[in-house]
């Protein structure tokens, strides 16, 4: 970008299964916020950041990157390239259960295309990968914004992921510079223990609720597979090898993606 550093993001940890969030605590994004550190009253149990202010997308990178048991996501705006990239790891790992939850007013985007057709290639429900796209319960838009991992850290708040979304940095440790966008949201992260498992709770709920009217509405070739318990060790043996699943008869072509930019 002209007349700016490109800024160094958080190293993901992805591939170091020792990097996890066993003993993970919110002091941990300090070195994210503007100020570096957190006030001496700061709570142990919740943290709020600011889009535009602090680096929320190497908050949530910090955190995602980490997952090694669980992850429970509802996302609205689902456009980061660098966070999806983790997330197709992720669905592909036997050894994490995942749940992705992603609004049907949003389900042409280039990432949600990017899901179905790894589905397609890899029935991702034999890696314990379920996901869905649809509304909520009384057909609204689904407009939560957040996941839990691991059972032990949950985020919510008003950021999609998105460049502007999160405020993605361009200049090392600050906000700003040129081509920086930044909507007014905010991102909370969250460790109290009560707080988790509700919000886990929450995250199957409305899961099942989308996955209910998806399956009622949208023809079978055109949602996820769902392949038998005797196939999933074959499977997930072509998956090691490289090798994508045998697709199901009549799979028709994935739609088209389409531009990046999300609000809401």
């Amino acid at each position: 970008m002209p007349g700016a550093t490109t800024a160094p993001t958080a190293p993901s940890v992805i591939d170091d299964p020792t990097q996890s969030l066993q003993t993970f605590q919110l002091s941990d994004l300090a070195q994210f916020t503007r100020e570096k550190t957190y006030s001496n009253n700061a709570s142990s149990d919740f943290h709020l950041f600011f889009v535009g202010r602090d680096d929320v997308h190497d908050i949530l990178k910090f955190v995602v990157s980490r997952a090694r048991v669980s992850l429970y996501l509802n996302m609205f705006g689902y456009d980061d390239d660098e966070l999806n990239n983790i997330i197709m790891q992720k669905v592909l790992d036997p050894h994490m259960t995942v749940l992705i939850t992603l609004d049907k007013s949003q389900s042409d985007g280039k990432h949600e295309k990017a899901l179905l057709d790894l589905d397609k290639q890899h029935a991702l429900a034999a890696f314990c990968t379920h996901f869905t796209v649809g509304q909520s319960l009384t057909h609204q838009i689904s407009h939560t914004k957040g996941f839990v991992i691991d059972g032990k850290v949950g985020a919510e708040g008003s950021t999609n992921w998105s460049t502007s979304g999160e405020g993605t940095f361009v200049i090392k440790d600050q906000s700003g510079g040129a081509g920086f966008k930044a909507q007014n949201n905010t991102q909370t992260i969250i460790t109290d223990p009560d707080s988790v498992i509700r919000f886990q709770a929450e995250l199957i709920a409305e899961h099942l609720a989308a996955r209910d009217q998806e399956a009622a509405t949208v023809p079978e070739n055109k949602r996820q597979q769902r392949p038998k318990i005797a196939d999933l060790p074959g499977i997930r043996a072509q998956a090691a090898k490289g090798k994508p699943a045998t697709p199901p008869k009549g799979a028709a072509a994935p739609t088209k993606g389409r531009g990046p930019a999300r609000s809401g």
